[in-house]
């Protein structure tokens, strides 16, 4: 059987066993794990209560408490980081897996998971190579998602009532648009103040520029036509807000047409990209913005002349055709040159005529007044008096003459006998008379009523049509015959 059971080795100390018994002469009790993580969390803190650290982003995420949890990274270790939302809320840029940053903190432990973080107080890109890393992979995401589409640019109006500014209230950028816009063409001018770099800036820009969109239209305060986003040259750092993603965002889905005038014209930011047009400084964005007020009024005094030289063109046009037209014309003089003078020349042959013809008719009568007395005149009364009684009458040819034009009356009276309207009328025919005119189609008779005669070779009837109220197989009203010479004659029967 084995032997009793020691508590002690051979060096005095306490040997092994089931339950933990303290040492003699030792007075410390065992630690719990909470204190000695609470050990090391404050020895952790004594020692690095302040470091600047330089690495990799990674596993990004923010949390719905608004805090940033992420880890930092190099070629060979890693390590956790949060921030909390107050410093997580001042950051200028958005963190994101890849970025190369330069944080300022302290190391702390996590005792719940018993590892340890660095908490973050500060949060900057690791150098302008990094800046501009981050800006190229900020652009490529929203060109891909359409933001920089050529297709989404809306043309600019061509004279604003209104033009919206966002940019410094202090600067000189603002005095310089007014400036430009007073000399080309005044126009009213919203200005909305912001901060155009630093802490805050992005923000505030994000905020004008949807705050013009949502003005009503036709409000107290009148809404711009154009927005102008502004700001003086500067580095990449001082330019930076209007790289942030909700600038961009806010400048793509404005409603209201936006030029982007964000520093000189070697800068570059993405809200260039979003922007409806780009100008390479804000004077430039006011001379785009409005046209030369002079040049408009001499272009609208230019489109009048051409209007009225286009109205009087057809009239200038026929003017000069008619002109060309008349100049081939002949005068009027040489018209009537060649009759005037036919008409001298026949008005001389008549006057001259006329006292030739006076002087012969002058000698012709004085010809015939020597040759006429009454010896001659007695002689040729003598002479034809015997002519008269040489003439013999023949009654045969006078009655030759009268047979021929008795054969010719006879016949012509005949034509007449046949023609005559009445000779049918002793054969039994009947005319009839409406209003004095013969009836001779059955249309005239309906129209001709109530009055008709009826004209028989030894009279005429009176005969008036039976009335539409009378009834049914009464027999038509009638008036005695008249013979032509008024004497009264046997009425003819009606059938």
């Amino acid at each position: 059987m084995p032997g009793p059971t020691s508590f002690f080795d051979d060096s005095g100390e306490p040997a092994p066993g089931l339950v933990a018994k303290g040492k003699p002469g030792d007075n410390s009790a065992p630690l719990t794990i909470t204190e000695i993580s609470g050990l090391l969390k404050r020895t952790v803190e004594d020692r690095f209560g302040h470091v600047r650290l330089r690495g990799e982003l990674s596993g990004v995420k923010r949390a719905a408490s608004g805090h940033l949890y992420c880890c930092l990274k190099d070629d060979g270790a890693i390590i956790d980081g949060v921030m909390w939302r107050t410093g997580a809320q001042r950051l200028g840029f958005v963190p994101e897996d890849g970025i190369e940053i330069v944080a300022t903190g302290k190391l702390t432990t996590y005792p719940g998971r018993s590892k340890y973080q660095v908490v973050i107080d500060s949060m900057e890109i690791a150098g302008e190579g990094a800046l501009l890393a981050l800006l190229e992979k900020t652009r490529k995401r929203l060109e891909a998602e359409g933001l920089f589409a050529s297709e989404r640019k809306r043309a600019l109006p061509f004279m604003p009532r209104v033009i919206g500014v966002v940019t410094s209230p202090t600067g000189a950028v603002i005095r310089d648009i007014l400036h430009r816009l007073a000399d080309r063409c005044p126009t009213h001018v919203l200005v909305w103040p912001v901060l155009v770099q630093g802490q805050g800036s992005a923000a505030q820009v994000t905020a004008a520029i949807e705050g013009f969109n949502g003005m009503p239209a036709g409000g107290a305060i009148p809404r711009p036509d154009l927005l102008i986003v502004a700001r003086g040259g500067g580095s990449i750092e001082d330019l930076w807000a209007f790289n942030e993603e909700a600038v961009v965002r806010a400048i793509a889905g404005s409603a209201i047409p936006t030029i982007s005038a964000v520093g000189h014209e070697t800068d570059t930011t993405l809200a260039d990209f979003a922007a409806d047009r780009r100008a390479p400084t804000p004077t430039a964005a006011a001379e785009i913005a409005v046209p030369v007020l002079r040049e408009l009024a001499a272009t609208l005094d230019e489109f009048g002349l051409r209007q009225r030289r286009c109205a009087l063109r057809p009239v200038t046009l026929g003017r000069e055709r008619l002109e060309a037209r008349v100049a081939r014309l002949p005068q009027p003089q040489a018209l009537a040159a060649a009759a005037q003078q036919r008409l001298d020349d026949a008005g001389e042959r008549l006057r001259r005529g006329l006292a030739d013809r006076a002087t012969a008719a002058r000698h012709r009568l004085a010809d015939d007044g020597a040759r006429l007395s009454l010896s001659l005149l007695r002689e040729r009364v003598r002479s034809a008096g015997r002519d008269l009684a040489a003439i013999r009458l023949r009654p045969a040819m006078l009655e030759r003459e009268l047979q021929t034009r008795q054969q010719r009356l006879d016949a012509l009276d005949r034509v007449r006998r046949q023609l005559d309207p009445k000779a049918p009328l002793q054969r039994g025919y009947a005319l009839v008379h409406a209003d004095g005119h013969a009836v001779v189609a059955s249309r005239d008779l309906a129209a001709s009523l109530p009055s008709l005669v009826l004209e028989f070779a030894d009279g005429t009837l009176d005969v008036i049509p039976q009335d539409a109220s009378a009834p049914p197989g009464a027999s038509p009203r009638r008036k005695p015959a008249r013979s032509p010479a008024g004497a009264a004659t046997q009425q003819p029967k009606l059938l």
